[in-house]
């Protein structure tokens, strides 16, 4: 990551608010950097990220350089997802563990992956959630 997008990683929090994330929106803050750094951060295929993001790979692909034509919704999963990687992180101890527990079944999801809650804003709160859980003891 250049320096310019590690300063917009430490930007943002591992857990957000949504107060946060509508005034950072708001602030038309967001740009071509965030993309590029959940690329870097998720250790998955741009097919994958795409996918969660509800966009054809290409159009993911190309948000690594324009995100003027990215709808808002979009901006918010990526900058949810960002956080989540962060909070992941923290509990973890790395984003490969993290990326290896949200790849893994859990039987405390009815036995499903993290990663399939993914797709929508809902289902990353679930995981992280999750996270908070075992920050303060509960299972994994």
């Amino acid at each position: 990551m250049s320096v310019a997008e590690n300063k917009l990683y430490d930007i943002i929090p591992p857990e957000l608010g949504a107060s946060w994330v509508v005034s950072y929106l708001e602030r038309d803050q967001f740009s071509p950097g965030h993309v590029r750094i959940l690329r870097d951060k998720a250790k998955t295929s741009d097919r994958i990220l795409s996918k969660l993001l509800n966009l054809a790979p290409k159009t993911f692909v190309s948000y690594t350089k324009d995100v003027s034509k990215a709808k808002v919704d979009t901006k918010e999963h990526i900058l949810m997802l960002i956080s989540l990687i962060k909070h992941g992180a923290d509990v973890f101890g790395s984003e490969e563990t993290f990326t290896q527990w949200l790849e893994t079944k859990n039987v405390f999801i009815d036995n499903r992956c993290p990663m399939d809650f993914l797709n929508t804003i809902s289902g990353i709160r679930m995981v992280d959630d999750r996270l908070t859980g075992m920050e303060y003891g509960d299972n994994i």
